[in-house]
């Protein structure tokens, strides 16, 4: 990447102005970014890295006054704009992910708990964001408004992004009609999860499933399967079903694409404890099983691949960063981070990578500048 990160952040606009510009916006960028990659979580860690780190630092950026106070990185993060923010990030991770075909791209949210700030009355931030599967890249996010959800965000998020020839996965909440129509618009598929909040179109598909299955699914069209994964004593079998027999469902001309639906099976036995687990889709996808079962995978991937990371390794759910747009923007870095990670390519864990970044001053050029 070399010096490509900073050239990707060099259109951000500067909040402050002129006369208050001691410290150039793209040495506070940078030194918040590298901080984060190693180890930092907070304004008073990221300027006790800088200080730690002033030699290394000013290999890049130029740092003419030493580092900025952990005031002054708070008070510049949280005025940047969240927009201008991720237009940058959008512009570096196009730059650097590998076009897929078939891509799976899995849409979620999720809040950052410890933003809440009872004080002046504000939520904990609720971003979602869009996952590459394949290339294990966050693509981009998108803050949901107060009182607001994620209805409203996601459309505006999928338009900034590149859909063609890919596979969008939401979870029932982004079931809706306007969302898989934008979604078809830009020229991708979509593999939607049904709930309640389509209950009548629920109930259709279940419905459909339970005739067939009692009929052996003899009387249906369809592509089956199965996969199985046994591991510490805890087996879990899933049973894939996707068919284009639309018949019984109500209203389907209202749904752009639409062009099958899907259920999965899911049996966990854990000792003696076994559970089953059922859930139902509408896909613009063709009655393909193993594609249907990649892009459902995909979207249960995002809860340890990037959830699970972004609060045990990065600790985003115990940060108390509450200050103006600060929530959004560290979140924002923390995607960056994790996509510089694995833009790196050795076998080692993300919390291994994480912690040579912090200890290496040659392994952290390499991850953030790839040199």
């Amino acid at each position: 990447m070399s010096a490509s990160l900073l050239e990707h952040f060099a259109s951000l606009e500067d909040p402050r102005i002129e006369r208050n510009q001691r410290h150039a916006l793209l040495d506070i960028v940078l030194l918040t970014v590298c901080a984060v990659v190693s180890g930092a979580h907070g304004w008073e860690a990221i300027e006790e890295f800088g200080h730690a780190k002033l030699d290394w630092l000013r290999k890049f950026g130029r740092f003419d006054n030493s580092v900025p106070s952990h005031d002054c990185v708070a008070n510049v993060v949280s005025r940047l704009t969240p927009r201008g923010f991720g237009e940058c990030f959008r512009s570096w991770t196009q730059a650097v992910a590998t076009a897929t075909g078939g891509e799976v791209i899995a849409v979620d949210g999720k809040s950052a708990r410890g933003s809440r700030d009872r004080r002046r009355g504000r939520s904990a931030l609720h971003m979602v964001s869009a996952w590459a599967c394949s290339n294990r890249l966050v693509l981009g996010q998108e803050a949901t408004e107060e009182k607001s959800n994620e209805i409203t965000a996601i459309p505006k998020l999928l338009e900034l992004l590149e859909l063609k020839d890919c596979i969008v996965t939401i979870d029932a909440m982004g079931c809706q009609r306007t969302i898989a129509a934008q979604i078809i618009t830009q020229g991708g598929d979509y593999v939607l999860g049904l709930k309640g909040n389509q209950s009548a179109l629920q109930e259709s598909v279940e419905d459909c499933f339970e005739v067939a299955a009692a009929g052996d699914f003899a009387a249906v069209t369809h592509d089956f399967h199965e996969e199985i994964d046994k591991d510490h004593g805890r087996l879990e079998v899933r049973r894939y079903w996707i068919t284009e027999d639309l018949r019984t469902l109500p209203d389907n001309p209202l749904w752009a694409g639409l062009r099958s639906i899907g259920m999965i099976e899911r049996h966990c036995t854990i000792g003696t404890t076994e559970t089953v687990e059922r859930r139902y889709f509408i896909n613009s996808i063709p009655a393909q099983a193993k594609r249907f079962a990649n892009a459902v995978r995909g979207h249960w991937g995002v809860e340890n691949r990037l959830h699970w990371r972004l609060d045990v390794i990065f600790g985003e759910d115990a940060s108390r960063i509450r200050k103006g747009n600060a929530p959004a923007i560290m979140t924002t870095i923390r995607h960056l981070s994790m996509n510089l990670f694995e833009q790196e390519p050795s076998k080692l864990r993300l919390s291994q990578k994480r912690r040579k970044a912090a200890w290496n001053d040659d392994y952290r050029a390499k991850v953030v500048f790839d040199e």
